[in-house]
């Protein structure tokens, strides 16, 4: 149990009726999950207001309610607390209840559109390998230490962030690498935060069915490097018209990197193949098993986050050498007839541009390029025909496909898609909504020597239609097909 006035340790209060001074069990946000004696905090969802569940709290024996209106009707014995933005100190709260648990350790936040899972889980992975304990936040999983526990969020709600935290300090942990998305900075979930460190990948079109705006999309980003101490560091891309902006109103230590702008960290790709990069880092090279101009970017901003953190160069660039890539973002196989197929994430315009570029860059022309590609339901819908823009200029042969349709018609999202498809390019393309047979069409289409590329989901392991979630892994199914195939 701890007394209500500590957990609201710094809270802006607008107004208390009541005594500070009860004990409380619990933070709870969701009525439901309300017990004896826990403190109700009332958050205005997207869907859902909590203050119409603040009775049902109440009598399900709530010691005190947060909220940002306080109730005509007040309850005998319950503590009412107004507050601006419940969502806000609810963050501040988790942390205050938990202990302050992201003070105890080197806490890095990582955000952009394109990049967030792979460095937070390569960062992971490198200081693990160099022999801390470390902790991961991430969109696939949730690692303390070596435990590992499945997410479903990029960023978690704030108290489950924190709870997390404190079994991170508990366990010993020293450092901790965390995707911080649009979504989790707009809603406040990692306020009260203490970050030792921020990075900034890129910024592009990406979650406009969320942001109201680009701008607005750019600004939350901002809002995240805004919030850092001076004791802290921002490292940001140079090369992204967007990086110096996150860096305007920062106090914290600024950085860049880059590989075409002048920068603190500067790269250059001197091999680019499908076994992997050679870089010039500064004024030393590294090779990576890690594949494409876009990781040479993840690799410089893993190398600049470990220097910052305090590692030793030669270290940095050792263990670089030994990551191995991240579930889901550019995995391949190479089946018997020798042809190849990549399952990448890439589910926005720029992330799809940048993965058939960098197969552009490496094939020798001589092969065909199939892409197979969809677009997620209930999301930006501005971005389908771009996909199909993209898919169908940068390959030979694409296969429009269902993604997660969620509660959207497939066939619809598929024309969506089709939309973006120039008249010269028509040719290239086909539409089978069913993902499954998308793939096996791609994969009959493939002769030796060819490339598949299957984008879109990338690590997850199920398809969502209409609420429902169905077991698919394209990985999975790709090797299948191919297997079958050779027979």
């Amino acid at each position: 149990m701890m007394i209500l006035k500590d957990i609201l340790y710094k809270v802006p209060l607008l107004a208390v009726v009541g005594s500070t001074g009860v004990s409380i069990n619990n933070i709870v946000f969701d009525s439901r999950k309300v017990s004896k004696n826990d403190v109700f905090v009332a958050i205005k969802g997207t869907v859902v207001d909590g203050h119409d569940f603040i009775q049902t709290a109440i009598d399900q024996g709530c010691a005190a309610v947060v909220c940002e209106n306080t109730p005509d009707k007040l309850t005998e014995n319950v503590v009412y607390v107004e507050v601006t933005n419940t969502s806000s100190a609810l963050a501040i709260m988790a942390s205050n209840f938990y202990g302050v648990p992201s003070a105890n350790l080197k806490l890095v936040g990582v955000t952009g559109t394109n990049g967030k899972t792979t460095i937070a889980t390569l960062l992971y992975q490198l200081f693990k390998n160099a022999g801390y304990k470390v902790g991961l936040l991430s969109t696939v999983k949730i690692m303390v230490d070596d435990y590992e526990f499945k997410t479903s969020h990029t960023t978690p709600d704030s108290l489950t962030i924190n709870k997390y935290l404190k079994q991170m300090n508990d366990a010993g942990v020293e450092f901790c690498f965390m995707e911080v998305s649009s979504h989790g900075i707009h809603q406040k979930r990692t306020e009260g935060l203490d970050f030792k460190g921020g990075v900034f990948t890129n910024l592009s079109h990406d979650h406009l069915d969320y942001h109201s705006s680009f701008a607005e999309y750019r600004d939350v980003k901002k809002a995240f490097f805004d919030g850092l101490s001076k004791d802290a560091f921002a490292v940001v891309n140079a090369d992204d018209k967007n990086g110096m902006v996150m860096l305007q109103n920062s106090v914290a230590k600024k950085h860049t990197y880059a590989l075409k702008s002048y920068a603190d960290y500067k790269a250059h790709i001197l091999e680019n193949q499908f076994t992997g990069l050679l870089l010039k880092i500064n004024d030393s090279e590294v090779w990576t098993r890690l594949i494409g101009s876009f990781n040479a970017y993840n690799v410089l901003a893993i190398y600049a986050t470990a220097e910052l953190l305090g590692l030793e160069k030669v270290e940095i660039l050792r263990l670089i050498s030994e990551l191995k890539s991240v579930s889901g973002r550019f995995q391949y196989i190479i089946s018997k007839e020798k042809i190849t197929a990549i399952v990448d994430y890439a589910h926005t315009p720029d992330a799809l541009k940048n993965v058939l570029e960098t197969i552009n860059s490496i094939r020798t022309k001589n092969e065909e390029l199939i892409t197979v590609v969809g677009c997620g339901g209930d999301r930006d819908r501005t971005k389908r025909p771009k996909m199909g823009h993209i898919a169908s200029a940068l390959s030979t042969k694409v296969v429009f496909t269902s993604d997660n349709p969620r509660t959207e018609n497939p066939d619809e999202i598929v024309k969506e898609v089709e939309a973006g498809v120039e008249p010269q390019n028509y040719k290239k393309t086909v539409s089978i909504t069913d993902r499954k047979q998308a793939i096996k069409a791609a994969c009959q289409m493939a002769n030796p020597n060819d490339i598949i590329l299957i984008a879109g989901k990338g690590h997850e392991t199920y398809q969502d239609i209409n609420g429902e979630r169905i077991d698919f892994d394209d990985l999975k199914i790709v090797q299948e097909l191919l297997k079958q195939l050779e027979k």
